[in-house]
């Protein structure tokens, strides 16, 4: 695994878009098409902005799955994940061919369909965040490690649901869904690149636990230090907590434009 870090939110994304389009157009290039994972969260805003606006990507031949939606809220809902990538990147950008998490639907059927699509071929990149509890797509701590299951129900621990109501998703923690789909953290884990984009202030405790805690349920997306492909990108506010030895042993020598957008 390597981190990444910049002076604030806006270069992070645009350091992190130009990664991901590379990653993208190299699958398109090598396979005729690109399949990739979509988060859903505050953090990913001008991440995606900046992915659309970088040119040269055939969107029509990228296959886009989801990480996670709540159970039992509909797509037209504010907070929907659904929402979400369809407003910002799917209608943004002509994907044709896409795998969303319906929250109106029935658990099961969502699971088994999505399941038997994402287990035809390896996925390429998937985008994600990082919780304020240090979850990894909705697998809250403790997560389950061990499920060989591509999408799963989980329980939303008040933590998680308190951060929702904090980025002003939902009005009140009575109102945010206490169950979720999601992929599961072994899933996660089998993609060939995975892009974690961490930014702002309330990431800092979860970034120093991922990066300089045990690998841990406790701490789900530590995990990602396992992974050969994974780029943790921060700020300067999400990495504040973290040791200058710290960011040494995880930052892969930089030459060129790379080195001049960085800062950790």
């Amino acid at each position: 695994m390597q981190v990444r870090v910049y002076d604030d939110r806006a270069s992070l994304a645009q350091a992190a878009a130009e990664h991901a389009a590379a990653a993208i157009r190299r699958s398109i290039g090598e396979r005729g098409k690109a399949r990739i994972i979509g988060a859903s969260a505050a953090s990913q805003i001008e991440f995606l902005e900046a992915l659309i606006a970088t040119p040269g990507i055939d969107w029509k031949r990228v296959e886009l799955f989801h990480l996670d939606e709540y159970i039992g809220l509909p797509s037209t809902h504010p907070a929907s994940f659904c929402k979400f990538l369809e407003d910002r990147l799917i209608s943004r950008t002509g994907i044709v061919t896409t795998h969303l998490l319906r929250g109106e639907g029935k658990p099961a059927e969502t699971i088994a369909r999505t399941n038997a699509a994402i287990r035809e071929a390896p996925i390429d990149i998937a985008f994600v965040g990082i919780g304020e509890n240090g979850h990894l797509a909705f697998n809250d701590p403790p997560a389950d490690f061990e499920t060989e299951e591509p999408y799963i129900v989980v329980e939303l621990d008040e933590t998680c649901r308190r951060q929702q109501v904090a980025e002003g998703w939902f009005p009140t923690l009575e109102s945010v869904p206490k169950q979720a789909l999601s992929m599961s953290v072994r899933q996660v884990m089998k993609v060939e690149e995975i892009l974690a984009i961490v930014p702002g202030p309330r990431k800092a405790e979860a970034i120093q636990k991922c990066l300089e805690g045990p690998i841990s349920p406790l701490a789900p997306s530590s995990i990602l230090r396992t992974h050969m492909r994974a780029t943790v990108y921060l700020d300067k506010d999400s990495a504040a907590l973290l040791q200058a030895e710290t960011l040494r042993s995880f930052k892969e020598p930089a030459t060129g434009a790379d080195q001049e957008g960085r800062d950790g």
